[in-house]
């Protein structure tokens, strides 16, 4: 046999797609990354958001101002008191392309839910997916499982009030291991509160409201005490809400595009951060830097544009430069906005002018206190990049746009060299960088950032981010802490969290921190290899595997090998995101954590400790860092 024959390549090998194939191959082209749901950006929510998009619409068109969210074991449930979908086009109108109200952009303006492409999405990735429309007095059902129809019913009578009922369950096959978090579905739907100001979202009985929009949401957010009461500002396409903290170094934003949460910015964003400076400088007419001006900033900023371009399907940064085909750009109109408005607002307002004027000062003694420190501290993390041991980086960056799997962009924290060694060698050098510790790092609670720069450790780990200044050229989307699951490994997870709480809060807040949850046990026979997390899943493997299969106990991140860590920092990595809790403020979690309470502290670590005598439930570790 001749192996270099080239293949042939005939009509046979050209192959049509139904719809819902084509979603189910490449997912990533319609929801981004797929995810298990322990991160807000993975694909259930983005599921979540596409049928909500669809009945905010609905509201935005002045038609029902309720929608009801319901989540029970993994199926969804949302309805809204809209107009419902036209009865005749049910089926067309959730299993077609190309098929939707959103073309019509007299209708949809400036529509969120953009194409209509988010709810066949919804329906490829879902095994069990129902709609209800109900218009005037008549109802119609349609049912699909994986996109395919399972049910059409006849149009029945009803007394239910006009609107549409979606609920869906994502395909286990697909989103394997996924878990809902109610953090993340409640601060979705806070946002769509604030920018829908009069709109109600019942979540499981939970309603959430707003009256004042952004001004609501930075009162909210707000952990300590500002300087000026928030300015809020407000227009037909656009709307700011902007104060200063009296503690936080960072800057921080809510940025949103026709009610789509942009994390990652955008020219929306860059033209308000250009337009304050711009402001603020004109006001006072001095050439302040823009670092000083900016420094402690808090502020929310919405724009509405007519058909927005993203950078990416889940649309998380706006990559528009126009607000409407062949107007102005977005640059212009933002800086036109604050010129008019802030400048008004300052010249009203001369207590608010003063209070940011003495920050600004405030912030360049400190800026320049810092300044040679700074200069010493970056020269020395330049020389050690060079041959930097600790970091172990990947290819692909999180703040490179044209890197194909940015998304997936990591970076593991590890402590000592042989836990590191592991996930260096079994790491996916594409996507996944190692970071190693050489011990204990320092207890950073109630220092000032000088500190930041002082020890060697922590300016290479700022510096390995790039998160000196802002978020916004972070290197790496999850940043994960992988430590051992005893006392010590404990108390590295609480220092790191205080390092990042006390210095990089918005790391927290905007998502990217995480524990990597690895096996405590191994449990196999001949035939087969069980990696169990839990003793449940422990227990089940005993009694699935038959009489005497070997158990291994896992005491340490090192006693894995390469070729075992491969499988728990791959495609089935399980990571617990490091959320806080919507009571607890940031200063509360240090004080508890990294304050004198020690005895507390104690009984905190002992507790949530996973130790073969006593196994809990992951849940209940440290890898929420509620209170």
């Amino acid at each position: 046999m001749n192996e270099n024959i080239e293949p042939q390549y005939t009509e046979d090998n050209i192959r049509s797609l139904e719809w819902q194939e084509h979603i189910r191959i490449r997912p990533g082209m319609y929801i981004g990354k797929l995810g298990d749901g322990s991160s807000a950006d993975d694909g259930i929510y983005i599921l979540i958001k596409e049928i909500i998009d669809n009945s905010i619409d609905e509201f935005v068109m002045k038609s029902g101002k309720r929608i009801d969210i319901k989540l029970d074991e993994g199926k969804i449930s949302i309805r809204d008191y809209g107009r419902g979908i036209p009865l005749g086009k049910v089926v067309d109108a959730v299993s077609k392309m190309n098929t939707g109200g959103k073309y019509d952009s007299k209708a949809f303006k400036k529509s969120v839910g953009l194409n209509g492409v988010g709810t066949k999405a919804v329906n490829a990735l879902s095994d069990y997916f129902r709609v209800r429309s109900i218009r005037e007095g008549q109802l119609k059902i349609a049912e699909f499982s994986k996109g395919l129809i399972t049910e059409d019913s006849t149009i029945t009578e009803t007394t239910e009030k006009n609107g549409t009922e979606t609920t869906f369950r994502p395909d286990g096959t697909i989103f394997t291991h996924f878990k809902f978090r109610k953090e993340y579905i409640e601060k979705m739907l806070k946002n769509y509160a604030y920018l829908n100001p009069g709109l109600k979202l019942y979540f499981n009985g939970e309603v959430f409201y707003s009256e004042n929009g952004l001004k609501d949401l930075l009162t909210e957010e707000l952990e300590e005490e500002t300087l000026y009461p928030i300015i809020h500002l407000k227009e037909e396409d656009i709307e700011v809400a902007i104060t200063h903290s009296d503690k936080s170094q960072s800057e921080t934003y809510f940025s949103f595009v026709n009610g789509q949460n942009t994390t990652q910015g955008g020219t929306h964003l860059n033209a308000f951060r250009e337009a304050y400076v711009k402001t603020i400088r004109e006001f006072f007419n001095k050439n302040f830097e823009a670092a000083d001006i900016r420094k402690s900033i808090i502020a929310a900023v919405a724009v509405k544009v007519v058909e927005p371009v993203f950078e990416s399907q889940t649309k998380t940064k706006l990559g528009s430069n126009e607000m409407e085909p062949g107007k102005q750009t977005v640059r212009t109109f933002v800086i036109d906005f604050m010129k008019s408005k802030l400048d008004n607002f300052l010249h009203k307002n001369p207590e608010v002018a003063d209070a940011i004027q003495r920050k600004i000062m405030i912030s360049e003694r400190e800026r320049k206190e810092l300044s040679g420190i700074q200069k010493l501290a970056r020269e020395r993390a330049k020389k050690v990049s060079l041959h930097n041991k600790k970091l172990r980086d990947c290819r692909q960056h999180y703040s490179d746009q044209k890197a194909l799997r940015k998304s997936e962009s990591t970076i593991f924290i590890t402590e000592g060299d042989s836990a590191s060694g592991s996930i260096t060698k079994s790491r996916d050098v594409e996507t996944q960088a190692v970071f190693s510790l050489k011990g204990k790092p320092l207890n950073c609670y109630g220092m000032t950032k000088k500190v930041v720069y002082e020890n060697e450790e922590f300016n290479l780990l700022q510096a390995a981010l790039n998160i000196e200044n802002s978020l916004e050229d972070l290197r790496y989307n999850q940043v994960v802490i992988a430590t051992d699951a005893d006392v010590d490994g404990m108390h590295i997870r609480l220092l790191l969290i205080t390092f990042f709480l006390q210095f990089f809060p918005d790391l927290i807040k905007n998502g990217h921190l995480y524990i990597l949850s690895t096996p405590l046990f191994r449990v196999r026979n001949k035939k087969e290899t069980r990696y169990c997390y839990t003793e449940e899943e422990r227990l089940k493997a005993l009694n699935d595997l038959g009489k005497n299969p070997e158990i291994t106990r896992f005491k340490g991140l090192g006693e894995i090998s390469p070729d075992e860590f491969k499988h728990f920092i791959g495609k089935d990595i399980r990571l617990e995101p490091v959320v806080l809790g919507k009571d607890t403020t940031i200063e509360n979690l240090l004080e508890f954590y990294m304050g004198k309470n020690t005895p507390d502290r104690q009984v905190f670590i002992l507790e949530n400790l996973v130790v073969e005598e006593n196994l809990l439930d992951p849940k209940q570790n440290m890898q929420t860092a509620e209170a």
